[in-house]
């Protein structure tokens, strides 16, 4: 399986105080698109580059850019939409997509209500973003309708995951590249990360 668990120091120390209670809607919202900065940093490291021709004010010269179609970052909404910014402050040319998946109280699966990706999907390398990956479900989910949309290079990101939700992900599609910012204990009887730090929508956005 692909996956890559963060061990830099700078994501590790931000997430701690990610998790803190006592962390404000403002503190929260930019310490999840930092921490998606620096994730980012790591999940793009192997972008495709060419070189081209340009003038420096001594010379001219061959330097490597970033080649092939423009990167694609699909957030799962609405959470995800918190890890966008920090990943268009890496590669302000991506396009985005949007994901709105919302999970059944009872019994936890998700269920579609929005899908608009950028095209060609199939021709982009894509990064999924989601802060939690809990059950796996709506990352499944996600994965899904994009590869029936005809994408095929997909990265996923998420903050703090569960055990169950990586094994559930990479067992539905071994073919991504995960990327975990932390790996928590496990889930509860609600389906919430623990230690975690609580619903990450509502800390983004101020609602309860």
């Amino acid at each position: 399986m692909s996956v890559s668990y963060m061990t830099h120091p700078l994501i590790r120390h931000k997430i701690t105080l990610l998790r803190k209670e006592s962390t404000s809607t403002n503190e929260f919202r930019k310490l999840v698109e930092e921490i998606a900065m620096l994730m980012g940093y790591e999940a793009l490291s192997d972008l495709e580059t060419q070189e081209i021709n340009i003038k420096t004010p001594l010379e001219e010269s061959k330097q490597p850019v970033i080649s092939g179609k423009k990167l694609a970052v699909v957030p799962i909404l609405r959470a995800g939409l918190g890890m966008v910014n920090g990943i268009l402050a890496l590669v302000p040319s991506a396009r985005v997509g949007h994901i709105g998946l919302y999970r059944d109280p009872v019994t936890h699966e998700p269920h579609e209500y929005y899908c608009k990706l950028p095209e060609p999907i199939d021709q982009r390398q894509i990064v999924v973003v989601d802060p939690m990956l809990a059950t796996g479900g709506s990352a499944v989910a996600a994965v899904d309708y994009i590869k029936e949309h005809g994408g095929q290079k997909i990265k996923f990101m998420s903050i703090i995951a569960a055990p169950k939700g990586v094994e559930t992900l990479m067992k539905a599609h071994p073919d991504i590249q995960l990327y975990v910012g932390a790996l928590d204990r496990q889930l509860d009887d609600n389906a919430y990360i623990r230690p975690g730090l609580g619903d990450a929508g509502d800390r983004i956005f101020g609602t309860k």
